[in-house]
C-alpha cells in the first residue's frame, strides 16, 4: 500500500520541475492546499443531502403547492397483471412482435397496449412537484454560490489579471475564503454525483456523469495542485448559467410561460456567450498558453487541460441542444420542450384508455417532455 501510494503522490506528476511536497507543508507564515483537506468534502456532501431533503420538503413543497403546482403524477395506467409481467420481467419498450402477440392474447387493439406502456413509464416518473422541488433546491445553491463567488473574486487580483494565477506559482498561500468556496463546490457536486442515481432518470444520464466526474476530477486536481487562483473562475462562470437555467425550469413548472421565455433566452445567452465565449478565450488561454509561459508544462498539467478541454466539448455539445430548443421555441412560440426530458407524451396522451377491441394496428408515438434537466455541471 506505501509502494502505491508512494507512486501516486509522485512529485513529478504533481508538482512542477524542481517543487516538492514538503515545499507546500503548512507553516506558522503561510497555509497551502494539502490533499487531505479534501476528505472533508465527503461528509459534507452527505450533509448536503440531508439538507436538501429537508428543503425540499419544508421549504420548496410549500411554495410549490403556493403556485397550484400539483402532486399528481402522470396519468397511471390501468391494472392488467399479464402486462404488469412483461412489462418488470421482460421489457418496459415492447417491439412489434411482442405487440402482437400481447394483441391476441388480451384481445386489446395494439395502440391501446402501447399507450397502457407509455403510461406505465411515466408513472415511475416523478411529479411537477417533484421536479420543482429539486429545481428550487439547486436554483437556492446556485445563487448563494455564485454570489458567494463574485463577492470573493472581485477582491481577488487574478479575476482582472489571469497571469496572477501563474505568478509565483505554486508557492500561493491558501486563504479561508477559497478553502471554504472550494470544499462547498466539491461537496455539492459529490452530492450531485450519488443522488443522480436516485433522482429524475434523464436521457442524457451518462453525459451527466461523465461531467460530474470531470468537475470532481477538476476540483480536485486543481486543489492538491495548488491551481485554486484559475479553479475558482472556472467554478463561478459555470455557476452564472446554472442559476437562470433553474429558474427557467421553476417558471416552466409553475406554469407561468412568458417567465420561463424570458428566463430560457437569458440563459442560452449567458450560456454560449460564457462556455463557447469566456471560456476559451479567458480561461483556457490562461491555462494553457499563459502558464505554460510562466510556470511550463508538468504531467498533471497535461491532465488538468485534457479535463477542460473536455469540458469544453461538452459545452460545444450542450450549446448544440439549447440553439435546437431555441429555433422549436420561435417556431411553437414557447419553450416547454426539452430533447433530453423524461415524461413521454403522444397526440392522445391524455385519452383514457379505451375499452378492449379486437382491432389490431400498428401505433406509433413520439418521445418528448417538459423542459426539466440542466445542461450544465453545476449542474452543473
Amino acid at each position: 500500500m506505501a509502494g502505491i501510494l508512494a507512486w501516486f503522490w509522485n512529485e513529478r506528476f504533481w508538482l512542477p520541475h524542481n517543487v516538492t511536497w514538503a515545499d507546500l507543508k503548512n507553516t506558522d507564515e503561510s497555509t497551502f492546499p494539502q490533499a487531505e483537506d479534501l476528505y472533508l468534502a465527503c461528509p459534507l456532501a452527505f450533509c448536503m443531502f440531508m439538507i436538501r431533503l429537508v428543503f425540499e420538503r419544508f421549504i420548496a413543497r410549500p411554495c410549490a403547492l403556493g403556485l397550484k403546482i400539483q402532486a399528481n403524477g402522470p396519468q397511471k395506467a390501468q391494472p392488467n397483471a399479464i402486462l404488469e409481467k412483461v412489462f418488470t420481467a421482460i421489457t418496459k419498450h415492447p417491439d412489434e412482435k411482442r405487440l402482437e402477440g400481447l394483441s391476441k392474447q388480451l384481445d386489446w387493439d395494439v395502440r391501446t397496449i402501447q399507450r397502457w406502456f407509455r403510461h406505465r413509464r411515466n408513472q415511475e416518473k416523478p411529479s411537477t412537484l417533484a421536479r420543482f422541488c429539486e429545481s428550487m433546491w439547486r436554483f437556492t445553491f446556485y445563487l448563494y454560490i455564485f454570489t458567494y463567488g463574485v463577492r470573493f473574486l472581485k477582491k481577488s487580483p487574478w479575476l482582472w489579471n489571469t497571469r496572477e494565477c501563474w505568478y509565483n506559482y505554486p508557492y500561493q498561500p491558501l486563504t479561508v475564503d477559497l478553502h471554504y468556496y472550494y470544499i462547498l463546490e466539491l461537496s455539492f457536486y459529490l452530492s450531485l454525483l450519488f443522488s443522480q442515481f436516485t433522482d429524475i432518470r434523464r436521457k442524457d444520464f451518462l453525459l451527466m456523469f461523465l461531467h460530474h466526474v470531470a468537475t470532481i476530477s477538476l476540483i480536485t486536481f486543481s486543489y492538491v495542485n495548488n491551481m485554486a487562483r484559475v479553479g475558482t473562475l472556472v467554478m463561478c462562470l459555470h455557476d452564472a448559467a446554472d442559476v437562470l437555467l433553474e429558474a427557467a425550469k421553476m417558471a416552466n413548472y409553475a406554469k407561468c410561460q412568458r417567465l420561463c421565455n424570458v428566463l430560457f433566452v437569458m440563459f442560452a445567452l449567458v450560456f454560449i456567450s460564457s462556455r463557447l465565449g469566456v471560456y476559451p478565450v479567458w480561461i483556457l488561454n490562461s491555462t494553457v498558453f499563459e502558464s505554460w509561459e510562466i510556470v511550463g508544462p508538468y504531467p498533471s498539467w497535461w491532465v488538468f487541460n485534457v479535463l477542460l478541454v473536455l469540458l469544453q466539448a461538452l459545452h460545444t455539445f450542450w450549446s448544440y441542444l439549447i440553439v435546437r430548443i431555441a429555433c422549436r421555441a420561435i417556431s411553437r412560440g414557447k419553450v416547454s420542450k426539452d430533447d433530453r426530458s423524461d415524461i413521454e407524451s403522444s397526440s392522445d396522451e391524455d385519452e383514457v384508455l379505451p375499452p378492449p377491441q379486437k382491432h389490431h394496428t400498428n401505433g406509433t408515438n413520439g418521445t418528448n417532455g417538459y423542459l426539466s434537466s440542466s445542461p450544465s455541471p453545476d449542474e452543473h
